[in-house]
């Protein structure tokens, strides 16, 4: 069963930035479109980012401009560069297949505060 694990989170103050990874097990990242997604306790799952297998990008508006999704195919890494975060950007963050379907991973927790 192939596997994504997510790394990369952690506590970030006000406009700083955070790199997180997506490792995969198998072959899963770089034969499908991959996406990143972010949950905040008591809210639902909300789509960040996704990208195809030729790289084409589409980001929800609320950070374009300020998070890049790029991918590594030939080392099973899809990655999510986040800069100029704001407090509202502090959730758990999962990757998954877009769009996603089965169970979600541990994902990684980014807090923006100061």
């Amino acid at each position: 069963q192939v596997q994504l694990m997510e790394s990369g989170g952690g506590l970030v103050q006000p406009g700083g930035s955070l790199r997180l990874s997506c490792a995969a097990s198998g072959s899963i990242i770089s034969k499908n479109v991959m996406g990143w997604y972010r949950q905040v306790p008591g809210k639902q799952r909300d789509f960040v980012a996704s990208i195809t297998t030729s790289g084409t990008t589409t980001y929800a508006g609320s950070v374009k401009g300020r998070f890049t999704i790029s991918r590594d195919n030939a080392n099973n890494t899809v990655y999510l560069q986040m800069n100029s975060l704001k407090p509202e950007d502090t959730a758990v963050y999962y990757c998954k297949k877009f769009p996603p379907n089965g169970s979600w991973g541990q994902g990684t927790q980014v807090t923006v505060s100061s």
